[in-house]
C-alpha cells in the first residue's frame, strides 16, 4: 500500500535512468513567474504557515560532474495563483560556493545527466512542448532540444560511454472498448475481462510504460527502438515509474531494467518483478533473477562490469519485507547476499569502485549512509545523528546526499567519505529559517506494554514554555510499514502542527522500519493489536507532562493511519477530543473488494473476507466500521476522488455513519486528487480544514464539549 513520500529523484551514477516531472500535454508551456519571498508580515510574524511551506524551493534531481567538481540539480517553486510550479537547474562548485541558474523558467527542467566527458549537460525539458530530452553547456549556454520523439519521453539513461540511449515512453499495446466497436467512437464504455482495471490513480487504458533503445552521438537518437513491443506489461513498474530501476552496463551492450512481467489477477496477487538483461546488439533478453519470488529492483552494474547490484525482497506478497542488498557475479552466475547479518534495508545503491558500494539504511529512525565490502562481506555505518540522508551522489571520489530533518527540507550536503561528517551545500531555504520559528524536536523513549522501549519524536511549539499546557496530537503513520524518521514533508508536516501551537506526539510503533525485521514484521496481521496498543502508550506516556493537557488531545492520520484515526474513534476510551482521518481504511470487507494491488491485504490482513484463514477472521473482527456504536467523538474526513489504493467510498462510509449517530463530522473531497494531495490550492484548503477542526474541537472547545 505505500506510496512514496518524497517528490525527490536523486541519482548517484551514469548509468542509472533518469525521471521526468514533464507534462504530456503537447502544448508549448507558458512561462510561469514565480516570486516567493516572504513578506514583511510573513517576516514579522515568524510562524510556519501552509502558505510559507508553499513558497519553499523543493530540490529534486541532482547529479556530481564526474571529475566531482560540480554539483547541478533541480529546484521546483510554485505559484499559488496558478496553481501550478516550474522546475529550472542550477549548478555550484562541489566544494561550496554560489549556485548559479542554468535554466529560465519557459518550462519545467529535470532530470540532468553529465556526458562523460563532463563537457555537456542532458536535460528533460517540457519548453517546446512534450518532454524531450536536450543538452547544454555546463555554464547552461548553446542550449538546444536533442530529441523528438511523438508523444514525448518520460525518463532516459545515456550509457556511460556515450553511445547508446534509453527513454522510456506509453506506448498502446492491448485494444480499448473502441477497438472492440469501432462504429461507436463516442462511448465511454471501459471493457475489462480481469483485473487490474485501475491501478493507484489511473483506469487502465490499454497503453503501457514501454522502452527504447537506441544510438546516440551527442546530437541524435538513431535506430531507437521498443524492446518491449506487443508486450502488455510496465517498466519501469507501475504505479510509480521509478526511472532509477533501469541501467546501463559501462560499454552500453546491456541495459538491465525491472519488470514485471505478468497480467490480471496473477499481477494482483503477486510482487515477483525481475531484473532482465537486454543485449542490445542480439536483441536477446535474460530474466537475471530467475526463481526470486519477491521484488527485484535497482539493478546497478560495476565500473567493470562484471558484477550487478540490486535490491531484492524474499518473500511473494510482502510489498514490505527486508530490502536485502546483492550482487550477482555476472561471469560465474554466483549470487552473494551482502546484508545477510545487517538488520535493516538497503536503499540508494552506488557503487564505490569494483569491491564495494554505498547504500542508505533506515536505523533507529533515521536514514544513514552505510559501506558494504565485497572483499570482507563487513557492512559499515558511516554517518550518526538524527537526520536522514535520502540518496547518494558520488562522482571523482567525492560524496553528496541530500538531507533532511523534522525541521529542515531537503539540502545538499558534502560527506566525508571517511569521517561521516557532512558539509552543507546549497541553502535553497535560507530566508525561510532565517525569519521563520521552529519548534525543538525531542527523541523520547516510550515504554510499550509488552515491555519493549520505542522511539517515540516529540515536536513542541516554537517558544515554548514548560510552565504552559498545550493541546497535543498523536500523529499515526501510514504505510502502514513506512517508518517515521527525520523526513520532511510538504503533507503531513509537524513543524507546521507545531507552530499553530500543539505538540505532536509521532511514535515509531510496532510495523515501522529501522528496528529490525522482527519489529517491522509484527503488524501485518495484528492490524487491532500491538500497534494501536503502541499508540496508546505513546500518548499516555506523555499526558502526564505538566505541559501536555489531558483534556485538549487529538488523533490524526492518513492511510493506515487513517485506518487507525477509525479504529480509535471506537476504542480510545474518551483520550482524545476530535479525530482527523484522510483516505482510511474503514471497512475491511468492501475495502479488499474494491482495491487493487491484492497482494497487500493477503499479506497484511490474512486474505478475502470469505477465507477461513484464523488470520483474516481475526483481522475483519477488528475492521473499524464494527465499531462504530462506540463512536461519540467529532471526525473530520478528507478523500480523493481518484484514490483507487483506498477508494473514497471508504470514507464515505464512515462518514455517513457519524452522521447517522449525530456526530459532528466534515468531509472534504478533492475530485483532482488520488491518495494524497499534490496541488498547492488544494493543499492550502487542506491545512485550512485540518487546522480549523483542531481548533475548534481540540485547541479551543466549547464547554460543552470539553
Amino acid at each position: 500500500m505505500k506510496r512514496l513520500l518524497l517528490g525527490l529523484t536523486l541519482l548517484t551514477g551514469a548509468s542509472m535512468g533518469l525521471t521526468t516531472s514533464c507534462s504530456r500535454g503537447g502544448a508549448e508551456p507558458q512561462g510561469l513567474t514565480t516570486d516567493n519571498r516572504l513578506t514583511q508580515a510573513e517576516k514579522d510574524a515568524g510562524i510556519f504557515t501552509a502558505e510559507v511551506m508553499w513558497k519553499m524551493g523543493r530540490i529534486g534531481d541532482a547529479r556530481l560532474s564526474p571529475d566531482g567538481g560540480t554539483l547541478v540539480y533541480a529546484v521546483t517553486y510554485y505559484n499559488m495563483d496558478e496553481n501550478r510550479g516550474t522546475a529550472s537547474l542550477y549548478a555550484m562548485p562541489s566544494a561550496g560556493g554560489e549556485a548559479v541558474k542554468l535554466t529560465d523558467d519557459a518550462g519545467r527542467e529535470s532530470s540532468p545527466q553529465w556526458s562523460a566527458d563532463g563537457k555537456t549537460l542532458y536535460f528533460l525539458s517540457d519548453r517546446s512542448g512534450d518532454g524531450q530530452l536536450w543538452r547544454m553547456n555546463p555554464d547552461g549556454g548553446d542550449m538546444r532540444q536533442v530529441s523528438q520523439v511523438e508523444g514525448g519521453i518520460d525518463g532516459y539513461g545515456i550509457s556511460p560511454d556515450g553511445g547508446k540511449i534509453w527513454y522510456a515512453k506509453r506506448v498502446k499495446a492491448s485494444p480499448t472498448a473502441q477497438d472492440m466497436h469501432p462504429d461507436m467512437p463516442q462511448s465511454g464504455a471501459m471493457i475489462y475481462d480481469d483485473l487490474m482495471a485501475r491501478h493507484w490513480d489511473v483506469w487502465t487504458d490499454g497503453t503501457y510504460s514501454h522502452l527504447f533503445v537506441g544510438d546516440f552521438d551527442g546530437e541524435r537518437i538513431t535506430g531507437d527502438r521498443d524492446i518491449l513491443e506487443g508486450e502488455e506489461w510496465d517498466a519501469p513498474l507501475a504505479p510509480y515509474y521509478d526511472m532509477a530501476e533501469i541501467a546501463w552496463n559501462p560499454d552500453g551492450s546491456v541495459l538491465a531494467y525491472t519488470c514485471k512481467k505478468m497480467k490480471g489477477r496473477q499481477y494482483a496477487l503477486s510482487t515477483d518483478s525481475d531484473i532482465y538483461l537486454y543485449d542490445t546488439a542480439t536483441g536477446a533478453t535474460k530474466n537475471a533473477t530467475r526463481g526470486m519470488p519477491g521484488y527485484d529492483k535497482y539493478p546497478r552494474f560495476s565500473p567493470d562490469g562484471k558484477r550487478l547490484a540490486f535490491s531484492s525482497m524474499e518473500r511473494a506478497g510482502n510489498e514490505s519485507d527486508k530490502s536485502r542488498l546483492m550482487v550477482l557475479d555476472l561471469e560465474t552466475g554466483k549470487m552473494d547476499y551482502l546484508t545477510k547479518d545487517f538488520d535493516y534495508n538497503a536503499e540508494n545503491v552506488t557503487w564505490d569502485g569494483n569491491d564495494a558500494l554505498w547504500f542508505t539504511s533506515p536505523m533507529q529512525a533515521t536514514y544513514q549512509i552505510c559501506r558494504a565490502d565485497l572483499g570482507t562481506g563487513k557492512i559499515a555505518v558511516l554517518t550518526e545523528g538524527l537526520h536522514d540522508y535520502n540518496g547518494i551522489l558520488t562522482g571523482g571520489g567525492k560524496l553528496v546526499a541530500p538531507k533532511t530533518t523534522l525541521s529542515m527540507a531537503t539540502e545538499l550536503f558534502a560527506v566525508d567519505p571517511k569521517t561521516g561528517k557532512d558539509t552543507q551545500l546549497t541553502f535553497v531555504n535560507r530566508e525561510i529559517y532565517d525569519h521563520i520559528n521552529m519548534g525543538e524536536v525531542r527523541k523520547r523513549m516510550v515504554k510499550t506494554t509488552d515491555g519493549k522501549e520505542m522511539l517515540t519524536w516529540i515536536v513542541l511549539p516554537p517558544d515554548f514554555d514548560s510552565t504552559k499546557t498545550y493541546p497535543t496530537l498523536l500523529y499515526c503513520q501510514g504505510g502502514p510499514q513506512s517508518v517515521v524518521s527525520q523526513f520532511w514533508s510538504y503533507r503531513w508536516n509537524f513543524q507546521l502542527m507545531a507552530a499553530q501551537g500543539y505538540v505532536v506526539v509521532a511514535p515509531n510503533r510496532r510495523g515501522l522500519p529501522s528496528f529490525g525485521q522482527e519489529w517491522l514484521d509484527q503488524i501485518s496481521g495484528d492490524y487491532g493489536g500491538q500497534n494501536i496498543r503502541d499508540y496508546l502508550s505513546a500518548i499516555d506516556d506523555v499526558k502526564r507532562e505538566p505541559w501536555a493537557d489531558e483534556s485538549r488531545m487529538g488523533c490524526v492520520g492518513a492511510s493506515y493511519g487513517g485506518y487507525s484515526v477509525y479504529f480509535l474513534a471506537g476504542n480510545h476510551e474518551k483520550r482524545f477530543r476530535a479525530f482527523i482521518a484522510h483516505c482510511g481504511m474503514f471497512n475491511f470487507e468492501s475495502f479488499y473488494a474494491s482495491t487493487e494491488e491484492l497482494w497487500f491485504p493477503n499479506n497484511d490482513i490474512g486474505g478475502p473476507y470469505w477465507s477461513d484463514n484464523p488470520t483474516a477472521k481475526r483481522s475483519y473482527a477488528n475492521s473499524p466500521h464494527r465499531f462504530v456504536q462506540k463512536w461519540d467523538t467529532p471526525i473530520l474526513i478528507f478523500s480523493g476522488l481518484n484514490d483507487f489504493r483506498i477508494p473514497y467510498t471508504e470514507n464515505l462510509q464512515a462518514f455517513t455513519a457519524a452522521r447517522l449517530r449525530g456526530i459532528p463530522a466534515r468531509l472534504v473531497a478533492f475530485r483532482d486528487e488520488a491518495h494524497q494531495v499534490f496541488k498547492p490550492q488544494n493543499s492550502i484548503v487542506w491545512n485550512r480544514e485540518f487546522f480549523a477542526w483542531l481548533d475548534k474541537y481540540v485547541k479551543n472547545p466549547a464547554p460543552a464539549d470539553r
